[in-house]
């Protein structure tokens, strides 16, 4: 049994905007979002199950208007879809165990860092930080965290 679940009361727990974004395929509005300039040590799972899903070190400023990353921590729990909803095709990021709408992947990022931006809604989030990672968990993803200083 997968120990990330989405569950009833998970989704209860969520705030309009967590649901409307994991949920019902939202987007936060650019520049809005509260991880945006969350620049600590730590890692981004998923706002529903938990699922590990990106590491700081893979952090990027992109000028989007959300959280970039690199890379996720754990490419097993990401899902990438096709996506033609607007009139272009893209491709949307989910988790994978949560199915949680995370935003989507385009290939304009950083060149040295394999060249992929993932462009991910912060409601779609929660940053658990590097001192919080063993308690909660996370001890195993510690390796791929930057520690700042």
């Amino acid at each position: 049994m997968n120990k990330y679940q989405k569950t009833a009361e998970a989704i209860a727990q969520l705030s309009g905007e967590q649901y409307r974004v994991t949920q019902e395929n939202g987007t936060e509005r650019p520049g809005s979002g509260e991880l945006l300039e969350q620049w600590q040590a730590g890692i981004y799972v998923d706002v529903v199950t938990g699922e590990p899903l990106f590491a700081s070190a893979d952090k990027f400023e992109s000028g989007c208007g959300w959280p970039s990353f690199s890379k996720p921590i754990v490419t097993d729990y990401i899902n990438e879809l096709v996506d033609e909803s607007i009139g272009m095709r893209r491709t949307e990021v989910r988790s994978k165990q949560g199915d949680s709408h995370l935003g989507h992947v385009f290939n304009d990022g950083p060149r040295e860092s394999g060249g992929l931006r993932y462009c991910i809604n912060s409601a779609s989030l929660r940053f658990v930080a590097l001192a919080d990672m063993q308690d909660a968990g996370y001890g195993q993803y510690i390796a791929q965290v930057e520690v700042a200083g």
